[in-house]
């Protein structure tokens, strides 16, 4: 048999999933720790306003009360913590987020802007990310990294003085978690409404998606 045919008739390895069952668990996870995160956030922002003329209303805020919003924002952080950490983890040893989001050409970014602006959002091919996506997916990792240590420097200021001390301040340190805040709340209504535009993504982040090629084994 020559090397032709016998590869040929080599056994496949089963194409997986788009998104394997790790990933969606931990996506909707991410997707619902964020959400007690920023709504009980806006409920600890009001009982000390860093902007005077910027109150968030009761119907959007988590717990009727501050202190009732900070135990909502500490289940919250831990859940968003281990998870995000997890994600992060899974995303390394797999080489899913080097796949997934490596390289970013300026030409393709460009490109995708101008496309976008010309509402050419179709995402007719789902196992690859555009340059924008991959830029926003980048933006909004190091955004929760951010939250994360802006946030240690909030709730233990005396502990990790020497963290908050880094950020300028406890105060500064509550201006660049707002920020972070800011940008991850951006990305979600740009998330979401792409998911609207495109549905085809939000189901195959619910089923796992269309299976990539198959490999062959060896």
């Amino acid at each position: 048999m020559s090397t032709t045919t016998a590869a040929l008739s080599a056994p496949t390895r089963p194409g997986r999933r788009l998104h394997p069952v790790p990933v969606r668990v931990m996506h909707w996870t991410n997707a619902l720790a964020m959400l007690v995160m920023i709504g009980s956030g806006w409920g600890i922002y009001n009982d000390s306003v860093i902007f005077g003329g910027l109150h968030f209303p009761g119907a959007i805020k988590l717990g009727s009360w501050a202190a009732q919003s900070l135990l909502w924002h500490f289940a919250g952080m831990w859940l968003l913590a281990l998870n995000g950490a997890a994600y992060l983890l899974y995303g390394i040893v797999t080489g899913r987020l080097r796949e997934r989001l490596l390289p970013i050409r300026l030409a393709d970014l460009v490109q995708t802007a101008r496309d976008t602006l010309h509402l050419k959002v179709a995402h007719e091919d789902l196992t690859t990310y555009n340059a924008v996506q991959k830029v926003l997916y980048i933006v909004v990792i190091l955004a929760g990294i951010s939250q994360v240590v802006t946030g240690l420097a909030i709730w233990k200021p005396v502990q990790f003085s020497g963290l908050t001390g880094l950020l300028g301040g406890f105060q500064a340190a509550r201006l660049i978690h707002f920020g972070g805040m800011a940008v991850i709340v951006g990305f979600l209504v740009v998330h979401v409404a792409l998911s609207l535009l495109v549905p085809r993504t939000l189901w195959a982040m619910l089923t796992g998606g269309p299976r990539l090629p198959a490999k062959r084994l060896p």
